[in-house]
């Protein structure tokens, strides 16, 4: 079974596609419609206003919630697009910083 089915997804947490047009891309969640989809924006190709419906097993939870997108959305029902791209921006150098001490993530891509 895959990861996602065992934890819940939390506004604001960072995922990692596996399959679909944006796969290995990650982006995070916005919006939680039921138990079977999610809504996901990147803020750069995947805008707030037009996010993506995507099913939970098709995606990979990540360890990250960005404190930053999940205030935003809980206090507002909003994020801006900058507040989404520099969330990501830190996932990925948390990343890649870990990947530099040693540490491997499972197929992992290295993030820019």
């Amino acid at each position: 079974m895959n990861e996602s089915e065992s934890s819940p997804a939390r506004l604001g947490q960072v995922v990692r596609v596996l399959q679909g047009r944006e796969v290995e891309q990650f982006m995070i969640i916005i919006d939680i419609i039921d138990d079977r989809f999610l809504l996901l924006a990147d803020g750069e190709k995947r805008k707030y206003d037009r996010p993506k419906k995507k099913n939970v097993q098709h995606i990979e939870l990540m360890d990250y919630v960005s404190p930053e997108v999940q205030n935003s959305l809980l206090e507002t029902g909003r994020v801006t697009n900058g507040k989404l791209r520099f969330a990501l921006s830190k996932f990925g150098n948390e990343v890649v910083t870990d990947l530099k001490k040693g540490d491997q993530l499972d197929g992992e891509r290295r993030c820019n």
